[in-house]
């Protein structure tokens, strides 16, 4: 019933910054947890950024001092602020809720490619 869809993906250089979006058809805030996954070819799907279900945020080693994960509730949207970009960081981005009930809800992903 929920529907996640994402935006903001696209090319940038290393160390250029980009601001991912997530919108929801219905309100975020029954959505926990919330976050960003993310998967490069040949890799496993890994863990971004989340809001956990305790009203704190969960950041990825890898992405710790970069990114930022913030919601919009008005908005009914979660982002994903990214600096200092790394070609590392190349991969399709997905938001990812889970609702009361436990369901996962996952949006079709967004592209982001880190490229000089």
């Amino acid at each position: 019933q929920v529907q996640l869809v994402e935006s903001g993906g696209g090319l940038v250089q290393p160390g250029g910054s980009l601001r991912l979006s997530c919108t929801a058809s219905g309100s975020i805030f029954s959505l926990n947890p919330m976050g960003w996954y993310r998967q490069a070819p040949g890799k496993e799907r890994e863990l971004v950024a989340t809001f956990t279900s305790v009203g704190s945020t969960n950041y990825a080693d890898f992405v710790k001092g970069r990114f930022t994960i913030f919601r919009d509730n008005a908005e009914n949207t979660v982002w994903l602020q990214m600096n200092s970009l790394k070609a590392d960081d190349t991969a399709i981005y997905k938001c990812h809720g889970k609702s009361p009930a436990g369901v996962d809800y996952w949006g079709k992903g967004t592209l982001v490619t880190v490229s000089s």
